[in-house]
C-alpha cells in the first residue's frame, strides 16, 4: 500500500482518519520509528547520571506543542539536527490534552511523523506534563481523580510518553503546622503515582518521574518545602525502585506569562537564586538531576542562557511557540477572526472583571487549537512552511541558549533505545482487511 510510505499523509491520516484509519496509521508511525532506531525512548539514564555528577551545564528543553504538531515538531527536528541537539523533549499536559484536542497516541505519532520526515536518527523523548491532581477533584471523591490519572498514565505510557511528571503540589495544605505535614498528601501520591507507573511500564524501559513541591502561580518555594518532600518521598517509596530524578520549584513566574491590558507581557522577576540554590541541593544531597522551571517561554531572551549556569535540568516551553503561530503576519486573518469570535461565547466565563480584549485573546486563544484544529492543519502549506521557519530559528536560539547544541554523544552514551511491542490493529478498510505492507 504505497500511500501508507507518504509519511505527511500517514500523519494527516493518524489524526483526521476515520477511527480505523487512525488506529492503522498510528500502528504504522510507531513500528517504522521504532525500525529506525529513534523509539521514543526514555531519558531516564541520562538524568540519573546528570544526579551522580558526571554530566553538568545544560539545561534540557522541554517544549509543549499545542497545535499543527507535525509541522511544528518538524521544525524542532531540523532545529536539533542543524546543531546536534539530541537532549530534547517533546511534551503535552494533562489539561492540553483536553483543550488541544490532542490525545497521548495522537500527539505521539505526530512527533515520531515528524522525526521521521525529518530524517531524524536520536531518540526521540516524549513526557507527559503536568499529570496533575486537580485539588476540587481529590476533595470531592480522592479515589475517582486518582484513579482517573492512573488511567491517563496508563495510556500515555502505551502511546510512547516514557516521561511523566507527577503533579500533585495541588495538595499541599498550608494549613498544617509543620512543613512535611503540609507536603505529605503531596509525596504520598506522588509515591502512589510512581509505583503504579513501575508496574505498567515495558520491560526494559524505565520510565522516569519528577516531582513537584509549588504549583506554578504561587509562593515561591524554599530548600525547607524541598527537603520535606524529597526526604518524606524516598522514605515512603522505600528501596529498590526508582524514583523520581527531577523536581519542579516555583520561583516566580506565571503559566503563559501576565498580559498587560495593551496586549504586551509584563515583566517576571524570576528569583535565579532560589532556582540555583534548590537545583544544588537536590543534585548533590539527593541524587536528582536538580530543579524544573515551569512557565518560562515568554520570559526575555536575555535571560535563558542563565539556566545552564543555575544547574537548572530542565525548562519548560510552551506559549511562545503558540505566540508566534497566531501572531504570525501571514497566519490567516479570517481564521483567527473566526476563533476570536468563537472564543467569545465559549471562553466567556473566563473574562475577568476589566479585562480588555487583547487580554481575553492572550489568555484563552490556546483553547482554540482543538476547535480549529484542523482549519489550521489546513493552512496553506506555504504559509505553514514560513510559520515553521521563523519557529525553527527561535528553536536553534534556546538550544543555543541552554546550552544543549552537541548533546549528541552524550545522548548516545547514557540512552538506549528500546523496542516494544506494538499490537497491530485488527482494522479493515473498503471492507478488506489492511495487509500490513509498509
Amino acid at each position: 500500500m504505497d500511500k501508507y510510505n507518504d509519511i505527511d499523509l500517514l500523519a494527516w491520516d493518524a489524526v483526521f482518519g476515520d477511527d480505523e484509519t487512525k488506529k492503522y496509521c498510528r500502528y504504522l508511525i510507531r513500528k517504522k520509528a521504532q525500525e529506525a532506531g529513534i523509539g521514543p525512548a526514555s531519558i531516564y539514564e541520562l538524568y540519573k547520571a546528570r544526579g551522580k555528577g558526571e554530566i553538568s551545564g545544560f539545561t534540557v528543553p522541554a517544549m509543549n506543542i499545542r497545535g499543527i504538531t507535525y509541522d511544528v515538531s518538524r521544525a524542532a527536528f531540523r532545529a536539533a539536527k542543524k546543531t546536534k541537539s539530541a537532549a530534547i523533549i517533546f511534551e503535552l499536559a494533562r489539561s492540553e490534552m483536553g483543550y488541544t484536542d490532542q490525545k497521548a497516541s495522537e500527539f505521539v505519532c505526530s512527533v515520531l511523523a515528524a522525526a521521521l520526515k525529518e530524517n531524524y536518527t536520536y531518540p526521540v523523548f516524549i513526557q507527559g506534563d503536568h499529570f496533575q491532581v486537580k485539588e476540587k477533584g481529590y476533595k470531592a471523591d480522592p479515589t475517582k481523580e486518582v484513579d482517573g490519572i492512573k488511567k491517563l498514565i496508563a495510556e500515555s505510557i502505551e502511546a510512547g510518553f516514557y516521561f511523566i511528571d507527577l503533579d500533585t503540589s495541588t495538595l499541599v495544605d498550608l494549613s498544617k503546622p509543620t512543613v512535611k505535614e503540609q507536603q505529605r498528601t503531596n509525596y504520598e501520591l506522588a509515591v502512589e503515582m510512581t509505583k503504579y507507573i513501575r508496574s505498567v511500564e515495558p520491560k526494559g524501559i524505565t520510565v522516569a518521574c519528577g516531582g513537584e513541591i509549588g504549583e506554578i502561580g504561587g509562593k515561591n518555594s524554599n530548600e525547607e518545602e524541598l527537603r520535606a518532600y524529597i526526604e518524606g518521598y524516598n522514605e515512603t517509596l522505600g528501596k529498590n525502585i526508582a524514583g523520581i530524578c527531577k523536581i519542579a520549584v516555583q520561583t516566580g513566574t506565571v503559566h503563559g506569562g501576565i498580559p498587560t491590558a495593551d496586549g504586551k507581557i509584563a515583566s517576571v522577576k524570576l528569583d535565579f537564586d532560589t532556582l540555583e540554590k534548590l537545583s544544588k541541593i537536590s543534585q548533590k544531597d539527593y541524587g536528582l538531576a536538580g530543579c524544573v522551571q515551569h512557565g518560562a517561554s515568554t520570559l526575555p531572551s536575555e535571560l535563558f542562557d542563565r539556566f545552564p549556569k543555575t544547574g537548572t535540568a530542565e525548562i519548560h516551553l510552551a506559549t511562545e511557540f503558540q505566540n508566534m503561530i497566531f501572531d504570525h503576519p501571514k497566519f490567516p486573518a479570517d481564521l483567527k477572526n473566526k476563533m476570536y469570535e468563537w472564543l467569545k461565547v465559549s471562553a466567556a466565563s473566563e473574562r475577568k472583571e476589566g479585562m480588555s480584549d487583547s487580554q481575553f485573546f492572550y489568555k484563552t486563544r490556546k483553547k482554540a487549537f482543538g476547535q480549529f484544529k484542523k482549519e489550521i492543519w489546513s493552512i496553506d502549506k506555504s504559509i505553514i512552511a514560513e510559520i515553521a521557519a521563523d519557529l525553527e530559528k527561535k528553536f536553534i536560539f534556546l538550544f543555543e541558549k541552554l546550552n544543549i547544541v552537541n548533546s549528541d554523544n552524550m545522548v548516545k552514551k547514557y540512552v538506549k533505545v528500546v523496542n516494544v511491542d506494538i499490537k497491530k490493529p485488527e482494522v479493515s478498510a473498503g471492507g478488506e482487511k489492511f495487509d500490513g505492507a509498509d
